[in-house]
């Protein structure tokens, strides 16, 4: 797409999204990571991760058989 456009034409492209970037809204970025870190915190106590899957909820544990490689 660029090789058909002239110099001119892409400069004008560059310009217009600068613009764009220009008018928008930021944030600081302590206030975005004390926004992040709470909403990690309020997600902690489910998080399967930290906890855990309980073995009644895991389709991985328990004896489902097995594979034998001979």
């Amino acid at each position: 797409m660029a090789r058909d456009m002239s110099d001119k034409e892409i400069l004008k492209m560059e310009l217009e999204q600068l613009k764009k970037e220009v008018s928008t809204a930021r944030t600081p970025v302590g206030a975005n990571c004390a926004e992040t870190i709470t909403f990690v915190e309020g997600l902690l106590p489910n998080d399967p991760l930290i906890k855990g899957v309980p073995d009644d909820k895991n389709p991985y544990k328990g004896d489902k058989g097995g594979c034998i490689v001979t």
